[in-house]
């Protein structure tokens, strides 16, 4: 990769360190440095680190860096200003073998954003495929220091099959770039910008009816950039807008998201939003059916059931979210039981993730797996596992029996407002309250009152032991149960902790010794885990 001279440089250009493409930076300045001769390029480095100063040297401020030691100055020939794709393509395909380190870069990025292999050329044909680029249509040139798409004719010719393009890491940032990328190349679907950090420079755009799904992970873009290129894309079926500090969704009139008519999934993963409201905002995609807000800083969630009139503006009688069926929600900071309640009313929810928030987490005073279960009566998925129909049943019964276990009051509009299914729920599993009989006393009284507990044990060094089935008053509380657990099975100076089996692919620990059977909603014909604590 050929180093530049200082005059081929610009301001805001992107460049790398010669030799090393994934040094990846930002000129911010192009000219002398007092007491050094020559000509110099001050660069912002894209990792943070790396560098010697923030932009100042020896009292003298040259230009602001992004970091405290992200900046240095460089000789233009240390530097390098990339290389064209069509360079990049045959660099990277047309070779004898491929190392092992180049298949394992060959991948690009699924819809759930895991590592997936490009079409790779078996080893037995690997001059015949790559004799004739025609057969390429998928191609992952991912940091190797690309910086232009070269002569549109060149590229055209050489991968005019290409459907899907990798251009994670690059040195691309200009709009209009991307666009004759995708005009020159008429059989692209999927291109990946991740890493390339993108100006906000787009003044008129032709077009691009060929690109169905867009990655900008990671690329500096705003919505107010979202908003001039959704023109230009306008059969985007995916958008990927992961890591790009996002906090405000900034429409050109502060209220709905418009267009975007065929978009069916929108990622927004990682950003800095805060605000349902934000969310809100993107109510009237009429075609999305994928929203993914993990990592964000999310604290509530809330149906928009009374929007104003001022909707949709081609449909007065357009429904909030009509069509979305997965809700990504991971590691928000979601704690109030009403955001949970509240998923029950967006009209195709089957899929939800709740993981990693306050409310999930039972360890900071959140609910197990069978309470999230029981009170979202419409999920099919929940936190990436399937919600069978057993594991439905049983949760719904267990969650009746843990409100009905915890209930301070007889007040119905009460016990509706903080357990909305609740009476629903006892209804359609025909449970029943408990009435206190005065015929009974004594031993037959507290007879009737136990629950029936099978208890199996499962601890590789607690010798093979046959599940036992006890009956226990429903105030037992785990810790006694533990205490009972190992004088059943005669553990001697063994600490045990016990799950609880439901239809959920896994056990639920109870980790709360102080709480009773009867508060967690266990009732007759549980199962319960007794395991070995590490």
């Amino acid at each position: 990769m050929a180093a530049a001279a200082a005059g081929e440089f610009r301001l805001s250009q992107h460049v790398h360190a010669a030799g090393d493409p994934l040094r990846v930076g930002t000129v911010r300045y192009l000219g002398p440095v007092e007491g050094h001769s020559g000509e110099w390029v001050g660069v912002d480095w894209d990792d943070g680190t790396g560098g010697r100063h923030d932009g100042s040297v020896a009292g003298r401020r040259y230009f602001v860096a992004a970091g405290e030691r992200s900046a240095s100055f460089a000789r233009p020939t240390a530097l390098s200003e990339g290389i064209s794709l069509p360079d990049a393509l045959r660099l990277r395909y047309r070779v004898e073998d491929f190392t092992k380190e180049e298949q394992d870069e060959m991948y690009v990025f699924s819809t759930s954003q895991k590592r997936v292999s490009v079409e790779f050329v078996g080893q037995n044909k690997v001059q015949e495929k790559l004799k004739n680029f025609n057969d390429l249509n998928s191609a992952s040139v991912s940091y190797m220091g690309v910086s232009s798409i070269g002569p549109p004719d060149e590229l055209k010719s050489l991968v005019p099959n290409l459907r899907l393009l990798d251009l994670t890491g690059n040195l691309f940032s200009q709009w209009q770039d991307i666009s004759t990328l995708c005009q020159t190349l008429e059989s692209l679907e999927v291109l990946n910008l991740t890493n390339n950090t993108m100006e906000n420079d787009i003044i008129e755009s032709p077009m691009l009816y060929n690109i169905r799904i867009l990655v900008l992970n990671n690329c500096g873009v705003t919505w107010e950039l979202v908003e001039k290129f959704k023109v230009s894309f306008t059969r985007l079926n995916e958008l990927h807008l992961m890591s790009n500090k996002l906090k405000m969704i900034m429409t050109p009139d502060g209220k709905f998201v418009q267009g975007f008519n065929t978009l069916r999934l929108l990622n927004l993963e990682d950003n800095n939003i805060d605000s349902w409201d934000e969310i809100v905002k993107l109510s009237y995609l009429k075609c999305l059916e994928q929203l993914h807000l993990n990592k964000n800083r999310i604290k509530h969630v809330k149906y928009p059931s009374n929007l104003p009139s001022y909707g949709r503006l081609d449909d007065a009688s357009a429904v909030p979210f009509e069509n979305l069926q997965v809700l990504l929600l991971g590691s928000n900071e979601i704690e109030d039981f009403s955001s949970v309640d509240s998923l029950n009313l967006f009209p195709s929810l089957r899929d939800v993730r709740l993981s990693d928030n306050p409310i999930a987490d039972p360890a900071k005073g959140g609910a197990p797996r069978f309470v999230l279960v029981a009170r979202l009566g419409k999920v099919k998925i929940l936190n990436g596992s399937e919600v069978s129909p057993r594991e439905r049943r049983e949760s719904e019964i267990r969650y009746v029996r843990l409100v009905m276990g915890k209930m301070q009051s007889n007040d119905q509009e009460e016990i509706k407002r903080l357990h909305p299914r609740f009476a629903e729920l006892k209804t359609f599993h025909g449970i029943e309250d408990e009435k206190p009989t005065s015929s009974t006393s004594g031993p037959q009284k507290m007879s009737s009152g136990l629950i029936n507990i099978t208890l199996k044990c499962v601890g590789a060094s607690m010798g093979e032991k046959q599940p036992l089935t006890k009956k226990l008053p429903p105030t037992t509380t785990v810790g006694k149960l533990k205490s009972l657990c190992e004088s059943f099975f005669k553990l001697k100076d063994m600490r045990v902790k016990l799950f609880v089996e439901e239809g959920c692919p896994l056990p639920q620990l109870l980790e709360e010794d102080t709480a009773s059977l009867m508060e967690l909603g266990i009732g007759s014909g549980a199962s319960i885990v007794v395991d070995e604590e590490s």
